[in-house]
């Protein structure tokens, strides 16, 4: 069985390009980026590459790679700090990697389930997902607000509206729960292609557009989901806001507790407020236009 290096460090998102340009050069067959502070990126703004504040990176090498001569160099870099290095030995990465993703079940009815396990007997309604490039797997907080909501308010026959839609996981969702039709806009697109294979897994491609933010098409939905950061959602409060159909639904997700009062207050002259609902530091924001 083959063995390799794998070493860390940890140093401010600023630098880690030019690391891992070094890491790169030195010979390192591939390369991790890693949260080091458990700081929430979701959906950037547009024209932003989000990058933590602080990352750490981990870079896989071949055994017999002498690194002592590239420890000094790293460490000589300001603000880095060498995390050490351990001997791997091979495996199927994929399936390690998908072995991480349980089942979750989300409020009464919905599952999200990777393909790497069975479906629960107990199961009602399956999404079939797995982690992919794009945002959205339902294992973080926000996500999981919207789709506890969505189990609990199911869009029947309803058109809905998923911005930022990333994996595509909330429309999905949706139309699972009787939505008739869903668009999805994200202005990534490997998002878009990833929301489309999704679509294609679960046998909804036929029920799923997807746009980036210039090429949507005019219109209002029933239902608008968007789970995205309380920056943008501010920004784009009039926009959204004029996508609620009469008598229709705002979803809002993506927002830390301290951030809840800003974004509700960027939507009050427009839409009338419903809800608030509490996961861990996360909120949802639910509104109505009469």
């Amino acid at each position: 069985m083959s063995h390799w290096q794998q070493l860390a460090v940890r140093l401010p998102g600023t630098a880690a390009e030019a690391v891992q340009q070094q890491l790169e050069e030195a010979g390192a067959l591939s390369i991790t980026w890693l949260d080091a502070e458990d700081q929430p990126l979701l959906e950037p703004a547009p024209g932003e590459q989000p990058v933590w504040d602080e990352v750490i990176l981990k870079a896989l090498f071949e055994a017999g790679t002498d690194l002592n001569a590239l420890r000094g160099q790293l460490e000589a870099r300001p603000g880095l700090r060498w995390l050490g290095v351990e001997t791997l030995r091979d495996q199927v990465w994929e399936r390690a990697w998908m072995d991480q993703f349980q089942p979750m079940r989300f409020g009464q009815r919905l599952w999200i389930v990777p393909s790497s396990h069975a479906v629960p007997e107990t199961a009602e309604v399956v999404l079939h997902l797995d982690p992919g490039l794009a945002f959205g797997t339902g294992t973080h907080a926000t996500t999981a607000l919207c789709l506890q909501w969505l189990d609990a308010h199911p869009p029947q026959g309803l058109k809905v509206l998923d911005y930022g839609c990333g994996s595509g996981v909330l429309a999905l969702a949706a139309l699972l729960l009787g939505a008739e039709q869903a668009v999805g806009v994200d202005i990534d697109p490997q998002a878009l292609e990833a929301s489309l294979e999704n679509a294609r897994r679960n046998r909804l491609q036929n029920r799923l557009t997807v746009y980036t933010p210039e090429t949507q098409p005019e219109g209002c939905y029933p239902l608008v989901l968007a789970n995205i950061l309380a920056g943008p959602l501010c920004d784009m409060a009039e926009t959204l806001a004029a996508r609620v159909a009469p008598g229709g639904t705002l979803v809002l997700s993506g927002i830390l507790a301290e951030q809840a009062d800003t974004v509700r207050n960027a939507y009050a002259p427009l839409l009338r407020f419903q809800q608030q609902e509490n996961q861990d530091d996360w909120i949802r924001l639910v509104f109505t236009r009469p």
